[in-house]
């Protein structure tokens, strides 16, 4: 279900991941994503998906949360995986019937491609899980900040950001609710050719997105009637610190890219 959807939502909790500061959270995010591409074999992956893992427990979030930010691509990965698995055509002949083809090439691209996006939406998605949106507007507009000598516009920018991760959740709700009512009333969104199922979603469509400029009006005259005015002259309620917890968030992250990198060089390949 749609509800099941954890792009944008926070989990509060008291973990060390929570109480990381956000500017450290984005970095360390960054350097996973880097982490996830340095990796070019698939046994090496192992250390990957561990370390997700292990960071989710830490965190004192359920494995299921990491299931859940998966669940949006659970048709886009076995699409994924089937066309790798059949338009690769070097390497050995694994399996031949009829008119398809299995190589092994094909059969380590598709699996390769499968854990590499799973692993980097499971992963960057504890960011979101374990960060406020205020939180993490402050800390992006932190780490902009150095670019506003050239007229950059980080708080502009920090704040678009944080606003359409804010209400992911809120338009996933709200697409649920609509899709309920109309389901009540009597509509098919599974039966028919996929035209027919494209046209049976307009029902939903449209009433969300009048609701969506209708937030979008409601949330600029709030903002206005608050006289903001953007970022000058802004004070924060909390102003942001680095600990020790962040040093040591740093170096287990610079240890995980340290390890990739020995194991794809020490490791004897399994595949």
């Amino acid at each position: 279900m749609l509800k099941d959807i954890t792009l944008g939502q926070y989990v509060p909790g008291d973990s060390a991941l929570h109480k990381l500061d956000p500017r450290t959270k984005i970095i360390l995010m960054i350097a996973f994503v880097v982490a996830v591409f340095l990796v070019k074999r698939i046994e090496v992956f192992a250390i990957v998906i561990l370390f997700t893992i292990v960071v989710t427990l830490l965190s004192h979030m359920s494995i299921s949360y990491l299931f859940k930010a998966l669940k949006p691509m659970r048709l886009l990965l076995p699409l994924m995986f089937l066309m790798n698995l059949f338009l690769i055509k070097t390497g050995d002949l694994l399996v031949e019937w009829w008119i398809f083809k299995i190589y092994s090439d094909g059969l380590k691209n598709a699996i390769f491609i499968v854990l590499r996006l799973a692993t980097l939406i499971a992963g960057t998605s504890l960011l979101t899980l374990t960060t406020t949106p205020i939180a993490l507007t402050d800390g992006l507009e932190k780490l902009l900040s150095p670019l506003k000598i050239i007229k950059f516009p980080a708080h502009e920018l920090a704040m678009m950001m944080t606003i359409a991760l804010r209400f992911i959740p809120t338009l996933v709700e709200e697409a649920d609710k609509i899709m309920k009512a109309q389901l009540a009333r009597g509509a098919d969104f599974e039966s028919g050719n996929i035209f027919k199922r494209a046209k049976a979603m307009l029902p939903i469509l449209i009433p969300l997105f009048v609701n969506s400029f209708r937030r979008a009006d409601e949330l600029a005259m709030a903002m206005e009637s608050r006289c903001y005015h953007g970022g000058e002259g802004r004070t924060r309620m909390r102003v942001l610190r680095f600990t020790w917890r962040d040093l040591v968030a740093i170096f287990v992250v610079a240890a995980l890219i340290a390890a990739i990198v020995i194991a794809q060089k020490l490791l004897p390949p399994l595949f």
